[in-house]
């Protein structure tokens, strides 16, 4: 196998030369750099001890974890022999002889931080590590569902789940029967089917997590590329737990773009999609303890600090209204985004750009409003 070495972060990391990223033996996607940006700069907010990375693969996560955030107990898991040794070399290639044990699948470092890697299957591991992360990050090929449960059992009752879907066709409707059978979930098709597909995600942890009298707040949770992100901030008790339930709920859709949600536990009329969650994208007082953060940090991606500047600036209501779908739906001509915003700001109203859509926006403004700033001539 031939290696390339690459910079991500502070890390240098060995990769498989490959033509294309998905015939390596060893799957690493530079695309994914702004991910491990924002995973990092949230373990820089929220200082955990003890740090998961369960599915590894070069090991670059981890090891950014390890480089770049206070951790001082991280785990790196794999269950393949060829990433295993990979880690291994990435390891050596950034920390240098540090002490190390090697046997029985698990490899341990030990200098200022301790570094374990772990050859096996992260669903074991996590059931053996009972409540012993401050962090645990998922970051599969597909859906995290299959985690999910061992995840939320590894995980402290205060700690952080972070996880990354990237079966966006089966959150986004494509593949509706799959999205029934993994999150227990009805999707939508159309302009909103990012948002909506985000929602399903968080609702179907919220889920998970009530089984063990768990309640979830949502730290960030956003949608980029191919995939979905989420950080989740567990509470204990069954209150909680209950309290995340309730901001669950249905979503409908009309012919002309209108939208209506409702929290409720079953839908009261057909046509919905859910059940997802209804409650905010992002907490404020971390998502601006996030952007501190980043004042000091240096992405490994050209794009991060842009996307999260959008971010910063993105109202936080459920769904929004992309302008190029809503001319279509009513025969009207197109305006800038900008222009809308303006007219709703002009009226009163709060708005603005959304990560979901560049053609979109955000607003509290009823339908009606938002049609009538379409309408209104230049």
């Amino acid at each position: 196998m031939e290696f390339v070495e690459v910079n991500e972060g502070i890390a240098k990391i060995l990769v498989p030369r490959a033509e294309r990223i998905y015939d390596a033996p060893v799957f690493y996607n530079p695309v994914m750099a702004l991910n491990r940006d924002v995973s990092v700069l949230v373990a820089r907010v929220l200082k955990p001890k003890k740090v998961l990375d369960a599915l590894s693969a070069t090991g670059v996560r981890g090891i950014r974890y390890a480089l770049e955030t206070p951790a001082g107990d991280i785990w790196l898991n794999d269950i393949s022999g060829e990433a295993f040794n990979l880690i291994l070399r990435n390891l050596r290639l950034n920390f240098g002889n540090a002490e190390r044990e090697v046997g029985n699948g698990r490899a341990v470092l030990e200098g200022e931080k301790r570094i374990v890697i772990n050859l096996g299957d992260a669903n074991r591991l996590m059931a053996e590590k009972f409540r012993y992360f401050d962090l645990v990050d998922l970051d599969p090929f597909g859906s995290p569902v299959e985690f999910l449960d061992t995840a939320l059992r590894s995980v402290k009752r205060r700690g952080v789940l972070a996880a990354t879907a990237t079966d966006t066709g089966v959150l986004c409707g494509a593949y509706r029967n799959a999205c029934l059978r993994k999150y227990l979930a009805e999707p939508i098709r159309g302009e909103l089917c990012h948002e909506a597909g985000l929602r399903i995600l968080i609702g179907t942890v919220v889920r998970y997590a009530a089984k063990y009298d768990l309640g979830v707040d949502v730290l960030l949770a956003y949608y980029r590329d191919h995939y979905f992100r989420v950080f989740l901030r567990l509470k204990s008790g069954a209150r909680k737990a209950d309290r995340s339930l309730s901001r669950l709920g249905y979503l409908w859709q009309e012919g002309n773009g209108r939208f209506h949600y409702k929290r409720t536990f079953l839908p009261e009329r057909t046509g919905a999609a859910g059940p997802m969650w209804l409650g905010p994208l992002k907490d404020g007082n971390f998502f601006e303890s996030l952007w501190n953060e980043l004042k000091a940090f240096q992405p490994a991606h050209r794009k991060t600090r842009p996307f999260l500047e959008l971010l910063a600036k993105e109202l936080d209501v459920p769904f929004f209204y992309d302008t190029h779908g809503l001319a279509r739906r009513n025969g009207l001509e197109v305006k800038k985004v900008s222009t809308i915003i303006e007219r709703l700001n002009g009226r009163g109203y709060s708005a603005s750009r959304t990560h979901f859509s560049p053609t979109a926006i955000k607003t509290d403004a009823p339908f009606e409003v938002v049609l009538e700033s379409l309408k209104e001539k230049s």
